[in-house]
């Protein structure tokens, strides 16, 4: 039970004032004071919020999967104990990753902002260049054959249409 307490706060915690807080937050607050242009059409507002509340899903998810079913957290220094392979993972390797990019692009059509898309393309890249040179390795290390496995059925990035049937099924 203490390790699940310490799983959950280290999980909000970095949430809120690490990778996914500061992506989606605090910078997007610091390019463009959440100032949404005056005569912005509904439709618009619409279509950013459905990609914000879309891309906070899966983050969601993600946060309540590595601490229940991995048994761990998100934050890299306090790794799952086990490889989470349920939920949207069973569609795509990524899916936090995903769901802060489409709230990210949903936060671009928000706030019109040139600046904020230029940062969504880095953070973009930025998130690829960790999961392919840092993560991934990591995770092979880690699980070994387990991940090899799942990388060989589940995409990166784009989702496969069906769910993958892995080894908790």
């Amino acid at each position: 039970m203490a390790t699940l307490r310490r799983n959950v706060i280290v999980s909000v915690l970095f949430t809120l004032f690490g990778g996914p807080g500061f992506v989606l937050v605090y910078l997007p607050f610091w390019i463009t004071r959440f100032r949404i242009p005056a005569g912005e059409p509904c439709w618009q507002t619409l279509v950013a919020g459905a990609l914000i509340a879309a891309g906070l899903g899966p983050l969601l998810d993600s946060i309540c999967r590595f601490i229940y079913a991995g048994r761990g957290t998100l934050m890299p220094t306090v790794p799952t104990e086990h490889l989470v392979v349920s939920g949207m993972y069973r569609y795509v390797r990524n899916p936090m990753y995903t769901g802060v990019l489409f709230a990210l692009a949903g936060e671009v059509i928000l706030f019109e902002s040139r600046r904020l898309a230029v940062y969504a393309a880095v953070v973009w890249f930025a998130v690829h260049l960790f999961v392919r040179f840092y993560e991934e390795p990591t995770l092979a290390r880690r699980y070994g054959d387990e991940f090899s496995t799942f990388r060989r059925n589940v995409p990166r990035w784009l989702p496969r249409l069906r769910a993958w049937k892995g080894a908790d099924e």
